[in-house]
């Protein structure tokens, strides 16, 4: 009886490393191309190059925010400019340690991660944490997000 109690579980053992799902590794490689993409897309970003922004933009964006729902590409550059022209200039950081790269099998790569918007407003420093999730998709080697989910505001 005891073999047999043995042999159960040993077989429940087996089976449930058998079922236990395979993550694809991320290669240095990748994790390097996607963090180098989120540096220069933020450092058109942070010094308001809206024309070198929407390089890194599919025209087939779709942005998903908490609070403020789906948003396409055309409206997502409409508020950029209106809030490159607020008084005060956003900048952005991606926050040290926070970023996770997953790569996409024949599509591109999933970035996952949390950054910081900083800026002065009525003489005091606003500071706002969130956290983000960008799909890229890879293309003749140019490399563009097609979804955006930004959530935690």
């Amino acid at each position: 009886m005891k073999i047999l109690a043995l042999l159960l579980a040993i077989s429940f053992v087996f089976s449930v490393y058998a079922q236990e799902k395979k993550v694809s590794h991320t290669s240095r490689q990748l994790y390097n191309t996607i963090r180098t993409q989120d540096s220069l897309l933020f450092a058109a970003f942070n010094s308001q190059n809206l024309p070198l922004m929407k390089t890194f933009f599919s025209r087939k964006l779709e942005w998903f925010q908490d609070n403020g729902g789906l948003i396409t590409y055309d409206t997502v550059f409409s508020n950029f400019a209106q809030m490159y022209t607020r008084p005060y200039k956003l900048t952005r950081t991606l926050q040290l340690g926070s970023l996770e790269v997953h790569p996409i099998k024949d599509y591109g790569a999933i970035e996952i991660g949390t950054h910081q918007f900083k800026h002065i407003e009525n003489g005091k420093l606003e500071i706002g944490t969130f956290k983000f999730l960008m799909i890229w998709k890879v293309t003749n080697g140019q490399w563009q997000i097609t979804r955006v989910v930004s959530y935690g505001h």
